[in-house]
């Protein structure tokens, strides 16, 4: 035998990571398929939407040991706590939500129930509370990210997103369950990354794919078909299999899932993934790194298999984003269904007849008028608007969602006593009241910029403190832009940036061969959007972001040509009230639209049915768009 023959050949080095939640209240499934068939080294939570840590701090007011995801302990950890120990798998959540020591100590409990051993690491700095007195006085004033607003005077909770470092301290440590407060969604699985390949702060490229593989297994099972444009497609919801990220030492990763699952695992729907809840594609800012992801390529590398890599990195601002909360009145939502002929012109009469009417009582008790209303007719396309089917308002069934905000909690349980005596007094077929509607406090998000040298994250294992690196120096200033963390800084004109500038002008010229063609073709037809493309959209407060994937790459001159920004407002205009703005991710051939003042306020704060913009792409999808007649003869 040869000396060639006889080395050995060098295997890389794979991680294999299962995403089981993608917010708090997902399914308890998750953890044991991933667990018992997903053959797995760390297994991942993700809890925290923006609005979850204002909930969180209600509940620790009430009951001070509380204040965390008790799902995770109770239903998650209770059912993989002794698989994932006999297996030697790690796990990393931030379930820990305003109290992750009271997570961690129940943690502890369970532990023992089950007669296990299991070291424990809490992060924890994240809660920027204290400095709010401070922050007051600051100068400049702290202003709000998108508003401008000034601080709020009953601030609930205000939380950094911190980064991935000190998950990666906690696991160099020893721990085999590291439990966090706010940190960015996909850092649960960068801190793995970290931890296994030895990154450091200066591999930025490595930390960008390793931030997208978090980013892809954050939010469960809308990385393996979930929410999917062509959902006939996605075969056996019931046991739709959660996602898995096998991640190599250059970034680069496979997403898949437990083998005999549901779902599907294909580049349209990682596309579609990556582009959810993100802003500029270009300039994805986390703690850790800016990534640039509008070069990754995303290959099938086999059944239910797709290769993922391309993510490029800067380096990160000096900036935290804070998310804080604050109360701001009451708000209800009521419903009714209407039953019959013109049942939509009955619910809209109804809506109208009853807030008529409370209107009256608020001025006879001497309290102000509401602050806002919103008559919705479910069943009638009231999220449409104008461009609703005109056919739908001879539906025979709707339901008539009213909705309000006031100051006084007293005008909304009015209100709210207003609703039922519908049932006898207005429109025939009027049924479905249930009980009454409940009156709560209105939490709206408001997000601001704090220095990273103001905030100390702190971690420590079974109560033992664990030593962490120093900060990186500290970045040049640079101005605001737009990302996960959103307020975090764009860095300066750079080679890439020239790069994209040119890549910008080159996509005017296409369009504009792409229009010519149109005009010069003598075949032509309208389809809606959704026949030549996928979308999926996402919200960040109030603002709401439409990713859009050409379903072929040949396509994208003609989407790109007749997708304006100002086409795209205008189709949206009954729902998005601020700008619109495009941008290019050419290499999954798509676009990003990130429309402001979207969602009414967004979050908890607005009085739709949608309040988190699930809907916006597929309206977006109807848009007529003309087409080569030959694309669509088959």
């Amino acid at each position: 035998m040869s000396d060639e023959q006889a080395v050995p050949k060098v295997v890389p080095k794979v991680v294999r990571i299962g995403g089981a939640s993608g917010f708090w209240g997902d399914s308890s499934v998750g953890a044991p398929q991933l667990v018992q068939g997903g053959q797995i080294d760390y297994l991942v939570f993700d809890y925290l939407a923006e609005l979850t840590m204002s909930i969180l701090a209600a509940a620790r007011m009430k009951k001070p040991e509380l204040g965390y995801a008790t799902d995770f302990v109770t239903v998650a950890m209770k059912s993989v706590l002794k698989d994932v120990v006999a297996k030697g798998i790690r796990v990393v959540s931030n379930a820990g939500g305003v109290n992750p020591e009271g997570c961690a100590d129940a943690l502890r409990a369970l532990a023992r129930e089950l007669g296990v051993q299991v070291k424990i690491a809490v992060v924890s700095g994240d809660d920027v509370m204290p400095l709010l007195p401070e922050l007051r006085q600051a100068q400049p004033p702290i202003t709000e990210l998108q508003s401008g607003a000034p601080l709020p005077a009953k601030v609930v909770t205000a939380n950094a997103y911190l980064g991935a470092a000190p998950i990666r301290a906690a696991l160099d440590a020893g721990a085999q369950i590291v439990v966090t407060g706010r940190c960015v969604d996909s850092a649960v699985t960068l801190g793995v990354l970290m931890h296994e390949f030895g990154w450091q702060a200066g591999d930025l490229d490595k930390l960008a794919g390793g931030s997208l593989a978090g980013h892809i297994i954050e939010c469960g099972c809308q990385g393996t078909g979930g929410l999917h444009t062509d959902w006939r497609e996605v075969p056996d919801w019931a046991h739709i299999g959660y996602p898995i990220v096998e991640c190599e030492m250059d970034g680069s990763f496979t997403v898949t899932k437990p083998a005999g699952t549901g779902g599907l695992i294909a580049p349209q729907v990682v596309a579609e993934q990556m582009l959810y809840e993100i802003h500029d594609p270009a300039a994805y800012l986390l703690p850790d790194v800016v990534c640039d992801f509008t070069q990754i390529s995303m290959q099938q590398s086999g059944p239910e298999r797709v290769r993922v890599q391309g993510a490029r990195g800067r380096a990160p601002t000096g900036s935290y984003k804070v998310s804080a909360t604050y109360l701001d009145g009451f708000k209800t939502s009521a419903q009714l269904t209407i039953v019959g002929f013109e049942a939509a012109a009955k619910a809209q009469r109804t809506g109208e007849a009853i807030l008529e009417r409370v209107g009256e009582l608020l001025v006879a008790q001497g309290l102000a008028p509401f602050s806002a209303t919103l008559i919705e007719v479910l069943g009638a396309e009231s999220c449409y608007g104008p461009l609703a089917d005109p056919a739908v308002q001879g539906t025979r069934e709707a339901i008539l969602r009213l909705s309000a905000r006031h100051p006084d909690k007293a005008a909304l349980e009015l209100l709210a006593r207003e609703v039922a005596p519908a049932g006898t007094s207005f429109a025939p077929g009027t049924t479905g009241a249930g009980g009454r509607a409940s009156v709560s406090p209105l939490i709206r998000q408001y997000a601001f910029l704090l220095g990273k040298e103001r905030v100390t994250p702190a971690v420590t294992l079974d109560g033992a403190p664990v030593p962490l690196p120093l900060p990186p120096a500290k970045p040049k200033a640079s101005p605001p832009g737009a990302g996960e963390g959103r307020g975090e800084g764009v860095p300066p004109a750079s080679q890439p940036a020239i790069h994209e500038q040119k890549q910008a002008a080159a996509s005017v010229d296409r369009s504009l061969s792409a229009i010519d063609s149109i005009a010069n073709a003598t075949n032509t037809v309208e389809v809606p959007l959704i026949r030549v493309a996928w979308a999926r959209s996402g919200d960040k407060g109030d603002t709401s972001n439409i990713g859009v994937i050409a379903r072929r790459p040949e396509w994208l001159p003609l989407l790109r040509a007749q997708l304006t920004e100002a086409r795209v407002a205008e189709h949206l205009g009954h729902l998005v009230k601020g700008p619109v703005t495009r941008f290019e991710v050419p290499g999954i051939h798509a676009f990003n639209f990130v429309c402001e003042q979207a969602l009414g306020g967004g979050g908890m704060a607005s009085l739709r049915n949608d309040p988190l913009g699930k809907g916006m792409a597929q309206i977006l999808l109807a848009l007529p768009v003309r087409m080569p007649a030959q694309w669509f003869a088959n």
